[in-house]
């Protein structure tokens, strides 16, 4: 039978019509994979940017450094018209000269801050300290009581006086008490082997510069009171600092008679340290610049002690100046004995060959007075407040410092400069760096390597010369930081210092 019209409407109503297929056009499978390979590309980047390595210093010590740097410039600044302004304009805005000092650098800072360190450290007591650290100790603490050391006046001072035969300005009869056995010899030798004090000839012994494996005997010229030979033009900038070193000179003297209840002609103290003055002037005059001083060759004059005393004969009072009595008189107390076969160097000779006219000039009281002299004024800042008042005048003429430097920062100093090693100990302990030492040594011995390896690169060197080089290199022995025995070897340390009580 046939289907009626309804029926088929029907079946076709209820038939389901199959489903159109999601299909993604090119436009959006393009764009899929773009989004997928930028994702790819940002995820990368990201990995990269983590353990990517831009040779750039990040630590907390690199980052203060430049934060530093950044601190001292003034970009404000035009470089190509002012580059240090550009470059220190910053460090120069924050930071102005302290009145106890005539200059300011990063090196003052670096050495305030050292200072601060010794003290802590020198401050500090401690039931582990060895013997010599100890002393260090009580030495600074001895510096800074400032009360003892004013109710003691300049007796310190006084007590020292005898053992270098006195200070004639300051005392009565030198003449009669000193004069007849004074020998320029003994004086000269007293102040070097028992204060490290050198006047009118410096003596040392230090490594032969043509043999870095032996000590030998040096002579040269001294250091003077005032800071260069140029102060004692004493005209113009320095006509001010050479009549306030006068004046300290004068000042200190009648102290001194004061102390020792000796009445005083303060002409006469003039007159003798006047002599002194021109004495001094005329040594500086002798002195070669320092500019002159260059050339290593021409500081090497090596020659047996008994050539010494025949090239450079000097003469005091109408005596002979005897180069090995001097000589032994130093050395006896390390108990050596000098032969005139013995090898000296003399640094200067022409400063011996000009000595000769000057002593010729002198008097044995002339002599001691400007000798005492420089051993005296180098122990007034020891002393009692009114001795250290003599020296403002001349440290403004010298420095234009107004203030001293803090009592604690002297000392610090001093103890240091008297006591290295022991406060060495103390530094090394408390502030040095633990492996530092240790990689910079590891440094140097790979440049040695490299060095040595790169030689027999080189064509306009010979083989001989090679092989001299290689030597030299490997001779090199390092001084990096600190000496390992300051924290190693107790005994060693304690024995340096065994004679300071």
């Amino acid at each position: 039978m046939g289907k009626s019209e309804s029926q088929m409407d029907i079946t076709e109503m209820n038939t389901p019509k199959p489903k159109k297929k999601l299909r993604w056009s090119g436009l959006e499978i393009g764009l899929a994979v773009v989004v997928i390979l930028l994702a790819i590309v940002a995820i990368t980047m990201i990995v990269l940017y983590a353990t990517y390595d831009d040779g750039v210093c990040k630590t907390s010590d690199c980052i203060k450094s430049a934060a530093r740097i950044l601190e001292n410039m003034d970009t404000t600044a035009e470089p190509c018209n002012d580059f240090y302004q550009y470059a220190c304009g910053g460090w120069l805005k924050r930071n102005v000269i302290p009145e106890t000092s005539s200059r300011y650098s990063n090196f003052d800072i670096l050495r305030d801050e050292l200072e601060v360190v010794l003290k802590d450290v020198l401050d500090t007591p401690s039931r582990n300290d060895i013997t010599a650290v100890q002393k260090a100790k009580t030495l600074y603490r001895s510096c800074i009581n400032e009360s003892t050391i004013d109710s003691r006046g300049g007796k310190p001072l006084i007590s020292l006086l005898s053992n270098v035969s006195d200070w004639p300005v300051a005392t009565t009869n030198w003449d009669s008490s000193y004069g007849a056995a004074w020998t320029a010899e003994t004086a000269i030798a007293q102040l070097n082997s028992r204060y490290g004090k050198k006047v009118l000839i410096n003596f040392f012994v230090g490594t032969d510069d043509k043999n870095s494996t032996a000590h030998i005997i040096h002579i040269d010229q001294p250091g003077l009171g005032l800071p260069s030979r140029d102060y004692y033009e004493c005209t113009g900038a320095y006509k001010e600092a050479c009549s306030a070193y006068v004046d300290f000179m004068i000042s200190v003297a009648k102290l001194i008679l004061q102390e020792r209840n000796i009445s005083f002609d303060e002409n006469k103290i003039s007159e003798q340290m006047k002599r002194v003055m021109d004495l001094e002037k005329e040594i500086a005059n002798a002195t070669t610049k320092s500019e002159d001083r260059n050339d290593p060759l021409l500081l090497y004059n090596k020659m047996t002690l008994a050539q010494l005393q025949n090239n450079f004969s000097l003469e005091i009072d109408h005596k002979v100046f005897n180069w090995s009595k001097f000589i032994n008189d130093i050395m006896s107390t390390v108990q050596i004995n000098v032969e005139n076969t013995e090898h000296v160097i003399v640094y200067d000779p022409d400063y011996l060959i000009r000595l000769k006219s000057i002593l010729n000039k002198y008097t044995p009281r002339d002599l001691q007075n400007y000798m005492i002299w420089r051993f005296v004024m180098d122990l007034v800042n020891s002393l009692s407040r009114n001795y250290k008042d003599t020296r403002n005048a001349f440290r403004k003429a010298l420095y234009g410092t107004t203030s001293e430097t803090a009592v604690w920062r002297r000392c610090a100093n001093y103890v240091n400069g008297n006591m290295e090693n022991a406060v060495g100990r103390l530094y090394v302990e408390e502030a040095f760096a633990g492996d530092s030492k240790h990689v910079v040594e590891e440094m140097i011995a790979d440049i040695r390597d490299v060095f040595i390896k790169t030689l027999d690169e080189l064509t306009w060197m010979d083989a001989e010369t090679k092989k001299k080089a290689e030597q030299k290199a490997t001779a090199i022995r390092e001084r990096i930081g600190y000496p390992d025995e300051i924290v190693t070897d107790d005994n060693k340390l304690n024995s340096e210092y065994q004679e300071v009580s």
